[in-house]
C-alpha cells in the first residue's frame, strides 16, 4: 500500500509554491496525498515567520499535531519554510517529536530527506543556504493541483535588507531563474488548464539583473506571447525598483492585469528611511501617478506597517494622509514586530503595543471607507470576470439551481460573486476559466455581487491593450 503526505501550508505565495513542489515530488516517488494529517504517513508543515503571529500559528499548529504522532507512532513530521531556515535545530528544543527540518533551500532535496528518515535517521536538519543555484531554482516536477490559477516563482531570496524583515536571511541572496526555464513552465501550466499566472518574486522588479537575463518587463512580454493564457499578475514590487518600461507594461500588454501590489510601508520619509527602504513619500507618489497615466484603469494595493520604532503620531497621521491621495483600493495592514536577526530588532524608542493596536484599528477604519468607496462606483459597470467555480452559497445548497452563482475575480482583483439567472449550475456556457461579462449590482464587505450581462460567456485568451506604451 503506498504511503501518504499531508502539506499544511501557513503564509505567502512562495509557500503555496513551495507545497506545490514538494507534493509534486512525493507523487513522483510513489506518495499519495492525504485527506488529514490524521490519515498520513508523512506530515510537513510549510511555515512563515514573516510576522511574530505566523510563527506563533506555526507552532501551535505543532503543538496539535503531537497528539496525532501518538496515535499514529511511526509517522513522520516535517517542518518546512521561514520557521525552519530560522530556528534551524533549535527548533527540535520546542517540538522534538519534528524528524525533518527542511530549510527553505532543502525543498529540492525533500525526497532525498524524507527517505533517510524512512530509513530511521531522525531527526534532520537540513539549512543550507549556500546551495547551488541550479540546486534551488530547477523546474519543479509536474503540478499535481491544476485549477486555473497557478503561481510561477521567477526568482528567490532578497537583497533589500529592509530594517524589519527577515526574508533575506531565512530565502537566501537573490537569484533568478533563467526565462527559458520560466516560459517552460508558464507554457506546461497552460497545456495542464491553466488560464492565469501569477509570476512570483520578493522583489520581481529586480529579475535578472544580477544574472544579466532579460529585464522584468521583457520577461513579462514573452510571458503574454504564450497561446491560450488569459491573465498575468505578478507580486511583489519595490517601489525603488519599478522602472519606466515595467510601468509602461500596463498600457502595452494585453493579458497583464491592471493590478499592481506595490508595498509602502509607511508614508513618512523619515520611517521610511529608518525602514531601509530607499525612496522617499514623493518617489512613490509619483509612481503611482505614472501607473495611473500608463492604465487609468489599474487597481493599486499596498502593505503598511503601523507603530515602527520611533513613529510618531504626526508620522502616523503622514501615513493616513498618504492614504487618502493615494486612494489604494485594498492593503494589507500589519502590527510592528521584532524579528530575530532584523537590525530594527536593536532600535529605541519602541511604540507601547495599546498604541499600536489603536493605530491599526483605525488604519483599516479608513481604508474600508475608502475600498467601499472605490468599489461602489462600479455598481452598473460590467466587468470581466474570470469564472472560478460555484460561490460558498451554491457549493452549499443545490448545484441544479437554476439561479446557479458563481465567483471569480476582475482584471483588478477584486472578487465578484454573479448570478446566472435561468441557466442550470453544469451550463457548458460557463465552467472555470471562461471570462464572463458581469453586471456589478451591489457592493458586500468584502466582495461584489453581480449577474452574468446579456453577453456570451468566452474563452478569450486577452483583452485589448487600452492604449501604446
Amino acid at each position: 500500500m503506498p504511503k501518504s503526505f499531508f502539506i499544511h501550508t501557513i503564509g505567502c505565495q512562495m509557500n503555496v509554491y513551495d507545497s506545490e513542489r514538494m507534493a509534486a515530488a512525493l507523487c513522483a516517488c510513489g506518495y499519495t496525498a492525504a485527506f488529514s494529517w490524521g490519515d498520513a504517513d508523512l506530515v510537513i508543515v510549510n511555515t512563515c515567520s514573516v510576522r511574530a503571529k505566523a510563527e506563533q500559528k506555526a507552532f501551535s499548529l505543532l503543538g496539535r499535531l503531537e497528539s496525532a504522532i501518538r496515535r499514529r507512532p511511526g509517522m513522520i513530521v516535517g517542518v518546512a519554510g521561514c520557521v525552519a531556515q530560522q530556528e534551524g535545530a533549535r527548533l527540535l528544543a520546542r517540538a522534538p517529536y519534528v524528524d525533518l527540518v527542511i530549510g527553505t533551500r532543502a525543498v529540492q532535496r525533500l525526497v532525498d530527506l524524507v527517505r533517510r528518515a524512512e530509513a530511521g535517521e531522525r531527526p534532520i536538519v537540513d539549512v543550507d543556504l549556500a546551495a547551488p543555484a541550479a540546486d534551488i531554482l530547477e523546474p519543479p516536477p509536474a503540478q499535481t493541483s491544476g485549477g486555473i490559477s497557478r503561481f510561477v516563482t521567477i526568482m528567490r531570496g532578497c537583497d533589500n535588507f529592509c530594517a524589519y524583515c527577515v526574508v533575506p536571511h531565512v530565502r537566501g541572496r537573490e537569484t533568478s531563474r533563467r526565462p527559458e526555464a520560466i516560459l517552460a513552465e508558464v507554457r506546461g501550466a497552460v497545456a495542464d488548464g491553466a488560464r492565469e499566472i501569477t509570476l512570483l518574486g520578493q522583489n520581481v522588479n529586480s529579475y535578472g539583473a544580477k544574472e544579466g537575463l532579460c529585464s522584468f518587463a521583457e520577461l513579462l512580454t514573452r510571458v503574454n506571447a504564450v497561446e491560450g493564457l488569459a491573465r498575468i499578475r505578478f507580486t511583489t514590487s519595490h517601489p525603488k525598483d519599478l522602472t519606466r518600461e515595467l510601468i509602461g507594461a500596463f498600457g502595452r500588454l494585453g493579458r497583464l492585469c491592471p493590478h499592481i501590489h506595490l508595498p509602502v510601508q509607511s508614508g513618512s520619509d523619515r520611517i521610511l528611511e529608518r525602514m531601509n527602504r530607499r525612496y522617499t513619500r514623493a518617489h512613490y507618489l509619483d509612481i503611482i501617478s505614472k501607473l495611473r497615466d500608463s492604465c487609468d484603469q489599474i487597481a493599486v494595493t499596498t502593505d503598511m506597517i503601523v507603530g515602527f520604532p520611533g513613529e510618531t503620531r504626526a508620522e502616523f497621521e503622514a501615513t493616513l494622509d498618504l492614504m487618502r491621495q493615494v486612494q489604494f483600493d485594498s492593503l494589507f495592514a500589519f502590527i510592528y514586530s521584532d524579528r530575530p536577526k532584523a537590525p530594527s530588532t536593536l532600535l529605541p524608542d519602541k511604540v507601547p503595543f495599546t498604541e499600536k493596536r489603536e493605530r491599526l484599528q483605525e488604519l483599516l477604519r479608513l481604508q474600508d471607507t475608502i475600498t467601499r468607496r472605490k468599489n461602489a462606483a462600479l455598481v452598473g459597470t460590467v466587468q470581466e470576470v474570470m469564472a472560478e467555480g460555484f460561490s460558498k452559497r451554491q457549493a452549499a445548497g443545490d448545484e441544479g439551481d437554476s439561479s446557479a452563482q458563481w465567483t471569480g475575480r476582475t482584471p483588478g482583483n477584486k472578487v465578484v460573486n454573479f448570478d446566472v439567472d435561468g441557466a442550470p449550475a453544469g451550463s457548458v456556457d460557463i465552467r472555470p476559466g471562461r471570462l464572463v461579462p458581469v453586471r456589478i449590482e451591489r457592493v458586500l464587505a468584502h466582495s461584489l455581487r453581480g449577474v452574468r450581462d446579456g453577453g456570451t460567456a468566452t474563452d478569450r485568451p486577452e483583452r485589448e491593450a487600452d492604449h501604446a506604451a
